[in-house]
């Protein structure tokens, strides 16, 4: 009898990012991101400062690679840009305390949590999951992964974002209300983490929309720069 299993349609390909300085790629398993994780972005949404900031996730075939043109998202008037520091991990395990947890950083990468801003309204009104709003096909370009042995852990530095050359997000990482230890030790007491998983840290103010022909530009001191590209709408 064969060993080799059967499917009843080829399984789906390996989501996988490139590293920097290196040949081989980081395979993906699933993809954190924090909410409200700079007070400047709760500020401008109108959203309650005193509450802690929020997870939810996106699919991993969400990502995106560098210097493509996504489409306009479907069923959304309001395309809205979110950059964030990515962390990618190594390893993983249930209730990692905050001291150990740097320890599981593989490295770290540029990335844009995209949003369908109106579809997030009417969902937060209702008090009902943003996964329309959040985790939609091509919701998550995401850069080169730099390891932490090249770049260092980072908890300081610029995070700007520019559309068509005009600079619409300018903070520093040092604005995040939970540091990367802090977010890591929170989300693996509600997930066993594992190697392979990417987490976005949150976006500073100055989020936007973007409309077809935009090119979005996101740079992070330390990690260069992700470039991508506003196509027409796609369905």
């Amino acid at each position: 009898m064969s060993n080799i299993a059967e499917y009843v349609f080829p399984p789906p390909a390996v989501t996988s990012l490139p590293v920097a300085g290196s040949t081989a790629r980081f395979p993906v398993r699933r993809i954190y991101c924090v909410g409200r994780n700079y007070l400047d972005h709760i500020r401008e949404l109108g959203n309650n400062e005193k509450e802690p900031p929020l997870f939810f996730t996106k699919p991993r075939d969400a990502i995106v690679q560098d210097g493509a043109t996504i489409p306009y998202a479907s069923v959304t008037e309001n395309f809205h840009f979110e950059l964030e520091l990515a962390v990618a991990l190594q390893s993983g395990a249930y209730n990692i305390a905050e001291e150990a947890a740097l320890t599981h950083v593989f490295g770290y990468a540029i990335a844009l949590d995209m949003t369908r801003r109106d579809l997030q309204k009417q969902l937060s009104a209702k008090s009902a999951p943003w996964d329309v709003a959040k985790g939609f096909d091509h919701a998550c370009p995401c850069g080169t992964i730099h390891p932490v042995s090249q770049v260092g852990h980072l908890n300081a530095g610029n995070i700007r974002m520019q559309v068509n050359g005009e600079v619409r997000q300018d903070s520093d990482l040092r604005a995040m209300i939970w540091n990367v230890p802090q977010i890591i030790a929170h989300l693996s007491a509600l997930f066993e983490l594992q190697a392979g998983d990417i987490i976005l840290t949150g976006t500073p103010a100055g989020v936007g929309p973007v409309v077809p022909g935009d090119t979005m530009r996101g740079e992070i001191a330390g990690l260069g720069a992700l470039t991508i590209h506003v196509g027409p709408r796609c369905v």
